[in-house]
């Protein structure tokens, strides 16, 4: 294995929830990993769909690929992994940060999901900081970002490092810290990390809204880039400086439209409430929890 390299990198942009999922290739080997899938869910309707993971296998099957993991940066609360069907189409294990036992034990309590264990058995594999898998001839490296959520992680594969919810573009900023469990002070620790890679660094984001004045959607970036121009904490703001910002945004800002639906999927690994006896499932909507 080498730390060393250039994987292959295809993006899926997911324009519903302004997500976006990667394919990371071993030019060498072939072998992949994908990160952060999305399952298609209208609200609205209750229906679900496959058609947006679905793409991404034919990627896999275009390029001549084999898939090892399916790497979630966190349980996400903007839209439904769709990891459970990538696992069902390829017999690639889930694997997420090893704090996740934390928000499965938050989350648990908000939904009462009394079947729940916050033991991180969802998942196939709990990853802990400076963990390292095998990538074919690449090595993916596993880097504790918390902040935005207590789970997260990064994932650092070569010169590419997939960052997940910590920040945006260089002119949208930084993730929120508002959440159970988040932690402004714990993200700006955690975004000082990233911006310790080589400046050369990719970095592939989960999200982008397009800031004002931008036309067009935008998930790769690089560490000089974000050191030099993210509006929220570009080289010279300090840790107080951040906190105080990111609190005070976090006050303005709305729940994510999909935040209860996803969160007690998400949590599960992707698996979707067992049927009742009627066949149906069914997703909890607490009341004045959140």
């Amino acid at each position: 294995m080498s730390r060393g390299g250039r994987p292959e990198v295809r993006a899926f942009f997911h324009e519903p929830t302004f997500t976006v999922s990667y394919l990371a290739i071993d030019p060498e080997t072939r072998k992949a990993v994908v990160i952060d899938p999305t399952l298609d869910f209208d609200q609205k309707s209750g229906r679900t769909g496959t058609h947006s993971a679905q793409a991404i296998l034919d990627a896999i099957r275009e390029e001549g690929a084999t898939l090892e993991f399916i790497l979630e940066t966190h349980a996400h609360a903007d839209h439904l992994t769709a990891a459970p069907f990538l696992k069902a189409k390829t017999g690639a294990p889930i694997a997420i940060g090893a704090n996740i036992t934390t928000v499965q034990g938050v989350f648990k309590s908000i939904f009462n999901l009394k079947d729940l264990t916050p033991d991180g058995g969802a998942f196939d594999r709990l990853l802990r900081d400076g963990e390292r898998l095998a990538l074919g001839a690449l090595e993916i490296e596993v880097m504790a970002t918390p902040g935005h959520t207590p789970a997260c992680v990064s994932y650092r594969i070569g010169d590419a490092a997939f960052i997940g919810d910590t920040m945006f573009m260089p002119d949208y900023g930084t993730a929120r810290a508002d959440f159970p469990g988040g932690d402004a002070r714990a993200l700006y620790r955690s975004i000082k990390k990233i911006l310790a890679l080589p400046p050369e660094t990719r970095l592939f984001l989960c999200h982008d809204y397009k800031a004002p004045g931008r036309d067009a959607y935008a998930w790769e970036t690089t560490v000089a880039e974000q050191r030099a121009k993210n509006v929220h904490v570009h080289d010279g703001v300090s840790e107080d400086e951040f906190v105080a910002m990111r609190e005070a945004r976090d006050k303005t800002l709305e729940m994510p439209q999909l935040i209860l639906p996803s969160i007690q999927v998400n949590i599960r690994a992707g698996e979707l409430p067992a049927p009742e006896d009627n066949g149906v499932r069914y997703l909890k909507l607490p009341v004045d929890m959140l």
